[in-house]
């Protein structure tokens, strides 16, 4: 079985064994279970599907589904959006796996949206590119989170940093949920960059050196980051919570804007202002630009 139908198998796997037969609203059953979930021909009932067809499209054959049956699969194993996506990327990949892809090249910033996030005093801005890289991020990103500029050029990258760099978990007090969140979007990128040998690369130093990362790599869970908050405890402003919206480029779906913002009038903004006071007098001889340092 080659790569790609291994993580169509895996993922479908996986997914079904997080469904409660309870409430799929399937008939009682005296059988018992040997393992949590569902079994096959009781998704294949949910789908409308034969067990033979689902079975086959678990094992990774080279299937390529209706849009019917993607909805009618995807409502039987309860999938999110961001599930059901990667779901479709995976099918596509098996259903032609002699397709190749042309090699990524290298992410610029335009020096305009240099200037957009620089305008932003008070905000915290990041922008990251493919395998959630660090392309940019203005004066209050790296006085909320970390100099990025001061790291390695190869070292910045957002879930590296999550999972390799010990500050981040005394920096951020829900530091499990973000993690999670960082993985479980890589995994969305994979399916749809299954060959990107940049990424895979990223992913074979992440599960090699932290357990956690190797651990919740394997729950093949995906998440698409769009909105939510960070709670930190930041060494200078103490504790503050920040809500974050995230803005795909036109134009450049790989590369994803990061605006962070706190409630007005709460102790998280009044935090967020005293820190954007001392980033204007401490920092003011930084660039917002990764490409000032090596």
């Amino acid at each position: 079985m080659s790569p790609n139908n291994r993580e169509l198998a895996d993922f479908l796997r996986r997914a079904r064994g997080l469904v409660d037969p309870a409430r799929a609203g399937l008939p009682p059953d005296s059988r018992t279970r040997r393992v949590p979930g569902l079994r096959r021909e009781e998704v294949a009932l949910l789908a409308g599907v034969s067990t033979d067809y689902y079975a086959r499209l678990e094992q990774g054959r080279p299937i390529n589904p209706s849009p019917a049956v993607v909805d009618a699969l995807a409502r039987a194993l309860g999938l999110d959006a961001a599930g059901k996506a990667h779901f479709q990327d995976l099918i596509g990949t098996t259903a032609t796996p002699t397709r190749r892809r042309r090699p990524a090249g290298v992410q610029r910033v335009r020096p305009g949206l240099y200037q957009l996030i620089d305008t932003l005093d008070g905000e915290p801005a990041l922008v990251l590119g493919r395998r959630t890289d660090i392309l940019a991020a203005n004066r209050m990103a790296r006085a909320l989170f970390t100099d990025f500029e001061q790291l390695p050029r190869a070292e910045r990258n957002y879930a590296r940093w999550m999972f390799l760099d010990d500050h981040t978990r005394s920096l951020f007090l829900d530091w499990e949920d973000q993690a999670r969140a960082a993985v479980e979007s890589l995994r969305l990128e994979v399916g749809r960059n299954p060959d990107d040998q940049a990424t895979q690369a990223l992913i074979d130093e992440l599960r090699g050196k932290n357990a956690d990362f190797d651990q919740w790599w394997e729950q093949h869970r995906v998440h698409q980051r769009t909105h939510g908050s960070k709670r930190l405890r930041h060494p200078l402003v103490g504790e503050l919570t920040v809500e974050y919206e995230t803005l795909t480029l036109p134009g450049d779906p790989d590369t994803t804007l990061f605006l962070y913002t706190a409630e007005p009038g709460s102790h998280s903004k009044e935090a967020l202002d005293l820190l954007a006071s001392w980033a204007l007098t401490g920092s003011a001889d930084h660039h917002s630009s990764p490409d000032a340092a090596n």
